[in-house]
This record gives C-alpha cells, sequence and structure tokens, in this order.
C-alpha cells in the first residue's frame, strides 16, 4: 500500500485505483495458483475453511477430542476387521479395541459422551466369515 486515501475520494474507487495500478506493474503475476480454479469454490462455507487448508498443506490432521478420536479409532478398527485375512488377526483387531473402549469406559474420557460399546466379537467374526 503506497498512499493515504486522499480526502474526498470514496474509498471503493481509491482502491480500485491502487488495484488497478498494481496490475499494471504486474504485482499479481507471479502469485500462486494464477489462472487455476479457486479452491473448493463449489463446496458450502465453512468458516475454519482457512484453517482446514493449512492443516492439509501441512500434511496434519486436526486434533479430536480423545471420545471422538476413540470412536473413529473404533470405525477403523471395524474396517481393519473386515479386511483381515484370517480369523486370529480379527479377534486380534476387535480385542485391541475392545480394550482401548472398557478402559475409557472405566476412567472416562474428555469432550463429548462416548456412546460406544465393545463390540461382540463372536458376531464381528461370524460377519467374516460369511463375507468370505
Amino acid at each position: 500500500m503506497s498512499d493515504r486515501k486522499p480526502y474526498g475520494v470514496n474509498f471503493e474507487s481509491w482502491i480500485d485505483r491502487q488495484i488497478r495500478e498494481a496490475e499494471e506493474r504486474g504485482e499479481f503475476d507471479d502469485l500462486p495458483g494464477k489462472g487455476k480454479p479457486l479452491p473448493d469454490l463449489d463446496k458450502p462455507y465453512d468458516e475454519m475453511w482457512w484453517i482446514k487448508q493449512k492443516l492439509r498443506s501441512e500434511g496434519l490432521s486436526m486434533p479430536l477430542p480423545p471420545t471422538l478420536q476413540l470412536r473413529k479409532d473404533a470405525e477403523e478398527a471395524l474396517a481393519e476387521a473386515r479386511a483381515a485375512r484370517s480369523e486370529r488377526e480379527v479377534r486380534r483387531v476387535v480385542e485391541e479395541i475392545n480394550a482401548r473402549i472398557r478402559e475409557a469406559i472405566r476412567t472416562g474420557l474428555s469432550g463429548p459422551p462416548l456412546n460406544l460399546l465393545p463390540y461382540d466379537v463372536d458376531r464381528i467374526v461370524a460377519e467374516w466369515r460369511a463375507s468370505r
């Protein structure tokens, strides 16, 4: 930004003039993404868009409260169990997540309510067998 806004000139025309002059000087020519569509333009508005974009660009993930993280881990464990190669592996995966769920129920975790009970290992093994 160069000068202060002159008295009597409305902000819009003053800003438009500064942008036009900067374009003419080529100050916007080497900006990243020039000529490319805006990312996520078709998605609904999200107040946290810039945080999520920064996390994505840095290869980070949004930290979840412990109860939500355990729910996510439980869903991933079920998917892992369904894709397991052996019944032993299915049982191991489900028993590991069940141990974490029982510990969370016993000690309590911060965050929203857990609303999660240990899985029925035999039922999940039966579902695994049926899908084979």
